[in-house]
């Protein structure tokens, strides 16, 4: 019987505790739990947010100076070009200038015109190799059609014939070209 009477006792326990007061207790229950998780969860997106932009705000900074950075060297590297690009001719034509060195300390050893005009043609051959290694070469003129873009004409030569017509007839100064760009025009005489 002392079974019965615990039945007994827990279905009255059961019955002294009203059925609504239970159900509200549970729904204020799950109403709080259900406010508290969609808190956490609001502010879970909005500081996963902040710290993204945080993060995003560091890495515009790296990148900004490291910008800052590269414009700087570029700039020091291109001042440097400008100062020291020609260094490499200059070492390539300073041998043509010890050669003028010594022809002209051998012409006053030397009254014989023949022999500095040798010394000069020489200096002459070894100069214009130097430019053409280093990539400068004549615009040719001699019996050339005229062309502007590598042309300067400075003077028509009227009543050539109609062979001569729009050719070259004389090269007043010599025109250059560095790798196939016109570094200097050359001046020329056209028929008419």
């Amino acid at each position: 019987m002392a079974e019965k009477d615990i039945n007994i006792e827990d279905e009255e326990t059961l019955e002294e505790t009203p059925v609504e007061e239970t159900d509200k207790e549970a729904e204020e229950t799950v109403a709080e739990e259900t406010a508290q998780t969609e808190e956490s969860e609001e502010k879970d997106p909005l500081e996963k947010a902040q710290e993204e932009i945080a993060e995003l705000k560091t890495q515009l900074l790296y990148k900004a100076a490291e910008f800052d950075n590269y414009r700087k060297r570029t700039l020091k590297e291109r001042a440097e070009l400008i100062l020291n690009g020609g260094e490499k001719f200059i070492t390539a034509i300073l041998p043509v200038l010890d050669d003028m060195e010594r022809a002209i300390a051998n012409g006053e050893k030397t009254d014989d015109p023949k022999v500095l005009r040798e010394g000069m043609t020489l200096i002459y051959q070894k100069f214009m190799k130097t430019l053409e290694a280093q990539g400068v070469s004549k615009i040719e003129t001699e019996d050339a059609d005229f062309d502007t873009d590598v042309h300067e004409a400075v003077a028509m030569v009227p009543g050539m014939g109609d062979d001569k017509k729009g050719k070259v007839i004389d090269c007043l100064q010599q025109g250059y070209k560095l790798n196939d760009k016109v570094i200097r025009h050359a001046k020329v005489a056209v028929g008419q």
